[in-house]
């Protein structure tokens, strides 16, 4: 049903595919977790980008929002959509990014997980955490706030279950 309502939306299919990637790391992640709803993080993350069919600019997560509260989605996928930017942004950063001011960190297991595996994955590619923190220094230097918060979540989710 997701996936043909990114279709219905006409979303990039370059983007459908990496919506399906984060969705396969996002079980791989939620698989740690008993207590995790793996059916939200399945449709979270097959939607956490619908909004890139009217953006690929930062408000595409509250574009998304709009789109997925007009098809009935309830607030637990929308808060996932909305807060899957990154490892979340705070207050002050949405404020200076020109977004509504909230915060946007994650804050349930289901959106840390759909956050995290959107950062995972690079195209319709896994990456590594490295890999990542390459980037975001590449594309914000300065950016130290957001890698910490990064490093925190992949401790959280990921790095306390590697043996």
């Amino acid at each position: 049903m997701e996936i043909e309502l990114l279709r219905r939306e006409n979303t990039p299919e370059n983007v459908i595919d990496h919506c399906k990637a984060v969705c396969r790391k996002a079980m791989k992640i939620a698989a740690n977790f008993d207590n995790a709803d793996k059916d939200l993080i399945k449709k979270g993350a097959l939607l956490h980008d619908i909004g890139r069919s009217k953006t690929h600019g930062i408000t595409h997560a509250i574009e998304g929002v709009e789109i997925a509260r007009k098809y009935g989605y309830t607030s637990d996928v929308l808060n996932i959509i909305e807060r899957h930017i990154g490892a979340g942004i705070t207050e002050e950063e949405a404020i200076w990014l020109g977004l509504p001011k909230k915060s946007y960190l994650p804050q349930s297991i289901e959106e840390k997980i759909v956050a995290h595996a959107d950062n995972l994955v690079s195209g319709s590619e896994e990456v590594d955490i490295d890999f990542v923190i390459a980037k975001w220094k590449r594309q914000i230097p300065d950016n130290e706030d957001n890698i910490e918060r990064l490093l925190k979540l992949d401790e959280e989710l990921i790095k306390r279950f590697e043996e």
